[in-house]
């Protein structure tokens, strides 16, 4: 499925606003942004970013705020279960609790998440509010409120983290996937009115916030590439015009990309799994799919029309791996013409593992290359950057199957569908100037993101 967020079943076309970039984390490296606030309001203020998580078997934190163990808080978006909410304690007591019924699980999709926090309200059901896609989630399972007028943490003078949280005795609750757009707005409850919009099909879409930050507000766009400490050239760099910029901790400058909720690129699906065989371990906002004898599938379909490309960079471990085209309900050895397959022997396996064909270059560590041709139905492989058989064509309908890798042995893989995770020697866009490849895109052939399924699928 194609989303542009979460809730929508269609590709949109671009909005007046546009978010550029997103950050990428992935929780095994320990990946966050931090700063420490000066004095301000330590009862009121509100968070707005878009999200898409990548792995739901961990806590996705958003934003945090924490001095120790006793004094923590953090926001989560889909913890290893798929609820959101939010986790606080003062003093070694809990003083807020908010865990919902519902679970947001979808690695394709882009979510709008706001939370607004007033502790001076009267109406204690008013001192917490989480917007999801513009509407107001209610449906908790958990919802103890904060108590009127208490300082809360992640409000407070203590420390304040993006994208990872105060666990048992450190920062160990991580976030993995993407944000853009991020706001915090120091002294304000705001809704999600204040962030995003309804376009005319819709869809819940980002628009540009206009209004006052607060003391310690600030905005992220991740349009720098430094790391290390906090400054107007690093990646956490506060747009605002505050200056509150903050320090990246454990992030490099492939961590900033262009997949963003105005530009959806595809990634792996950490949720398909052949079945049989269990899913895969996946990692780096789901480009990346390792282990042993499982599959990565492609979180979109192909469409039925148009011209596409992707990179596989297949790395230790990739003996026996293969990058090719499958539908989804085809995982059994039956004969059938559904899948088309490279292998890392350099034959192609057109449908039936035991009547392989003869095609190009054997390989293990290399950059696979597909390039899908669904107007003429024609499929041609790349190893490092040269077609293979001579650039001649597999006749094949890949019309909503989906890219596709595996492998009967350990194998890694890291895929490039525009958003590469790896670093990148040359830098090649489509002809839109979308994505970042090694290699040069054939001619007429694009990436695998929203903008362009718009225009030519």
């Amino acid at each position: 499925m194609v989303f542009t967020t979460a809730g929508g079943g269609a590709t949109q076309e671009s909005a007046a606003y546009e978010i550029d970039n997103s950050l990428r984390f992935n929780d095994d490296d320990t990946a966050y942004l931090n700063r420490t606030r000066s004095s301000q309001s330590n009862t009121t203020g509100t968070f707005s970013v878009w999200t898409k998580m990548s792995n739901v078997n961990v806590d996705n934190v958003l934003f945090g705020g924490a001095t120790d163990v006793n004094n923590r808080s953090y926001i989560y978006f889909s913890d290893p279960d798929g609820f959101v909410g939010i986790f606080s304690r003062t003093s070694g007591s809990a003083d807020i609790a908010y865990h919902s019924n519902a679970k947001f699980r979808d690695p394709s999709a882009w979510y709008h998440v706001v939370v607004a926090i007033d502790t001076t309200q009267g109406t204690a059901g008013n001192r917490f509010k989480m917007y999801i896609n513009g509407t107001q989630y209610t449906d908790w399972g958990t919802a103890t409120a904060p108590s009127e007028n208490a300082s809360l943490p992640i409000l407070n003078q203590s420390a304040q983290t993006v994208g990872g949280g105060f666990g048992a005795s450190a920062i160990s609750a991580m976030a993995e996937g993407y944000m853009a757009d991020a706001y915090y707005i120091d002294g304000q409850q705001l809704d999600a009115s204040n962030f995003g919009e309804t376009n005319d099909n819709g869809v819940w879409i980002p628009k540009n916030y206009t209004g006052s930050y607060g003391t310690n507000g600030f905005k992220l766009e991740f349009q720098q590439t430094g790391t290390g400490t906090a400054s107007a050239s690093t990646i956490g760099a506060d747009t605002s015009g505050n200056d509150n910029h903050l320090t990246s901790n454990n992030l490099t400058a492939t961590d900033v990309t262009t997949d963003t909720p105005t530009n959806n690129f595809c990634t792996w699906n950490s949720l398909q799994e052949r079945p049989t065989e269990g899913i895969a371990t996946f990692a780096e906002g789901n480009t990346k799919v390792s282990g042993t004898s499982k599959h990565g599938y492609a979180t979109i379909a192909l469409p039925t029309s148009g011209k596409w490309y992707a990179e596989v960079k297949f790395t230790a471990g990739s003996s026996t791996a293969h990058l090719g085209l499958r539908d989804i309900d085809d995982y059994t050895v039956d004969g059938n013409t559904d899948r088309l397959l490279y292998r890392n022997d350099g034959d192609y396996d057109d449908g039936d593992h035991l009547n392989t064909v003869t095609y190009g270059d054997s390989w293990t560590n290399s950059i696979i290359s597909i390039a899908v041709n669904l107007d003429d139905n024609e499929v041609v492989f790349y190893k490092d950057g040269t077609a293979q058989d001579s650039g001649t064509a597999i006749s094949h309908d890949a019309s909503n199957q989906f890219i596709h890798v595996g492998t009967a042995g350990g194998y890694s893989a890291e895929a490039n569908f525009g958003n590469a995770p790896f670093s990148i020697s040359s830098g090649n866009s489509d002809a839109n100037g979308y994505g970042n490849f090694e290699y040069a895109v054939p001619s007429g052939y694009y990436a695998l993101c929203t903008k362009n399924l718009a225009e030519y699928g």
